[in-house]
């Protein structure tokens, strides 16, 4: 089933459409939070613990986690890991992918933003390729009726919620997400109410496609499924800072309501 916005692009169909004829390629350039990264053309760049891009801090980040590297003049993507998982996505939202342990997609976009969670952070970096395959040429604001109709207003509150770390301005390219129980308590809900509510909201995404998002056995919402769901929100687009504004504002008004 098509997703409302946008286009859910999984790795098989990735690497399986065929890639463009095209001349040597040009190197990468890597964006995370205020280091940069030259990533000159055939060579191989490695993300995880002791790397190339080290993230030592953290121990539940793989040895080697994720590898950039070039084959027949294209860019690849591949997650080396055992057990996490990356969400990767054009910088418009237009176009998305699970990145799964083993598996590898072409970057096949201008600017590319990859994002993953492990343990409690959640981590963002971009890549730009200096000479592209495509070009994204539709907004992606004006496919059909947008965010409007994907979310409820409460629903979309209860998202941007969830994302507000990624959403406000940061220069690490690291943040940890809030838990259940932060955003009850921000949006002046019950813990369970909050739950219950985050479960509708991960059962209509992975209804529209979205991978990864799907109930355990118990029925519950792991924080795995919060943190993917999350990921896919920012990467599509479809709660972005604009919307912090409306959270701020329900913030405020939600404990008059209650009073009244």
């Amino acid at each position: 089933m098509a997703a409302a916005r946008g286009l859910i692009m999984t790795v098989s169909e990735a690497s399986a459409g065929g890639t463009p004829a095209t001349t040597a390629s040009d190197g990468l350039v890597l964006d995370f939070g205020d280091r940069t990264e030259h990533i000159a053309s055939g060579t191989t760049f490695v993300i995880g613990r002791g790397t190339d891009l080290s993230i030592d801090d953290n121990q539940y980040v793989h040895r080697r986690f994720l590898e950039i590297g070039e084959r027949e003049g294209i860019w690849w993507l591949t997650n080396v890991g055992s057990g996490l998982t990356a969400s990767v996505a054009s910088a418009d939202g237009l176009a998305q992918s699970w990145l799964a342990p083993g598996a590898s997609m072409p970057l096949v976009f201008r600017a590319t933003t990859v994002m993953f969670t492990a343990g409690e952070t959640t981590y963002e970096f971009s890549l730009t390729a200096q000479s592209p395959f495509y070009q994204v040429s539709t907004a992606w604001n004006d496919a059909g009726d947008g965010v409007a109709g994907l979310l409820s207003p409460v629903q979309r509150i209860l998202l941007t919620s969830l994302a507000e770390p990624l959403l406000r301005q940061r220069a690490d390219g690291a943040v940890q997400l809030p838990s259940p129980e932060d955003v009850a308590r921000r949006l002046g809900w019950t813990t369970e109410k909050f739950h219950r509510r985050l479960g509708t909201l991960c059962d209509k995404f992975s209804r529209l496609g979205i991978h990864g998002l799907e109930r355990g056995a118990d029925g519950g919402i792991r924080a795995s499924q919060r943190s993917r769901l999350v990921e896919h929100a920012v990467g599509a687009r479809i709660v972005t800072a604009d919307d912090l504004a409306l959270l701020d504002a329900f913030v405020v008004q939600e404990p008059l309501a209650a009073a009244v």
